[in-house]
């Protein structure tokens, strides 16, 4: 018999439980006679403010405390922002259904100018991204990049105190916590292309949890997970951590899948990019055939200089 009662693990910040109460009750809609609740937990990834994730750990740093309540039976499920799942996801867990995906892009937030082709000599922009700053610097090379933590509204709050004169952030954490307002443009792909999966809201569970992998299977989003799927294999094969200013997007269109990736060097001086397309169902495969495009454009001497170990995948 189907559980009753299912508990969901999250972040403690307004926008995970923003995004856990999504799930929530979508859950509850589909089995109304289950209640959820959230277990509310603080990971590592929000204690350490004071250096940036390339250098404490990375994404892995926002999962941990909740797959803990996973292994020991405090919760049932966790709800995540697909983009900070690591993509080497251990036994015994399982990324179980990836829900469909809001706006990708990135968003320019600024008091002060409309655009980043607006900013001044000298201006400063805080990103918590290596693949956001790398864009940035071989865009716009006359501007500042300066690193900046903390959750949403952290952030936002650093940029009224004027310690930035803009900040990037993804478009869809604003738009989900009705900050939609504070965007003042949207960044086309084209110029600041995404993470492997932003957007996308990821489900995890205990692989043994055959139970709970049926019942959040009305959750899932099969064009968004075959993007997903596409942008992670890139990730996988090329080692993408928080280290490696690294970009994956895929877009499906009448059953083609078509992914655009990027390396570059930090400083954005070297910006190597790929792109393939594909039946939808080979979405792994062709993730693995642009990581290989990139390795042969000379991703793979950007990934020796920043890797430990000096190679990809």
């Amino acid at each position: 018999m189907a559980a009753q009662r299912l508990v969901i693990a999250t972040r403690a910040s307004r926008l995970a439980l923003w995004q856990a109460e999504h799930v929530r009750d979508r859950l509850q809609a589909i089995h109304p006679g289950c209640t959820v609740e959230l277990l509310t937990l603080t990971t590592r990834g929000d204690q350490i403010l004071d250096r940036t994730l390339s250098k404490v750990g990375g994404k892995g740093l926002f999962v941990k405390e909740l797959e803990a309540a996973l292994l020991d039976g405090r919760a049932d499920l966790a709800v995540h922002s697909l983009k900070d799942v690591p993509v080497d996801l251990q036994a015994p867990f399982e990324l179980c259904a990836v829900l469909e995906r809001a706006d990708p892009r990135d968003a320019f937030v600024s008091s002060r100018y409309g655009a980043p082709g607006e900013l001044p000599a000298g201006a400063v922009v805080g990103t918590s991204s290596l693949r956001r700053e790398s864009q940035l610097r071989a865009r716009y090379p006359h501007v500042q990049v300066r690193p900046l933590r903390g959750n949403l509204d952290t952030r936002l709050a650093k940029l009224d105190r004027g310690e930035y004169d803009a900040i990037v952030l993804a478009a869809a954490g604003l738009q989900r916590l009705g900050l939609g307002p504070r965007i003042r443009s949207l960044l086309d792909p084209a110029d600041s292309l995404p993470a492997a999966g932003q957007g996308a809201l990821g489900i995890e569970i205990r692989a043994d949890r055959a139970d709970l992998r049926e019942r959040l299977a009305a959750l899932a989003h099969p064009d968004t997970a075959a993007c997903a799927a596409a942008e992670r294999a890139v990730s996988r094969a090329l080692g993408g951590s928080c280290q490696v200013p690294l970009a994956a997007y895929a877009q499906v269109a009448s059953g083609t899948l078509t992914l655009r990736a990027l390396v570059a060097s930090p400083d954005g001086g070297r910006v190597v990019r790929a792109e393939q397309s594909g039946p939808v169902d080979q979405a792994a495969a062709i993730g693995a055939g642009v990581a290989s495009q990139l390795l042969a454009g000379g991703a793979d001497a950007i990934l020796a200089a920043l890797l430990p170990g000096g190679e990809a995948g």
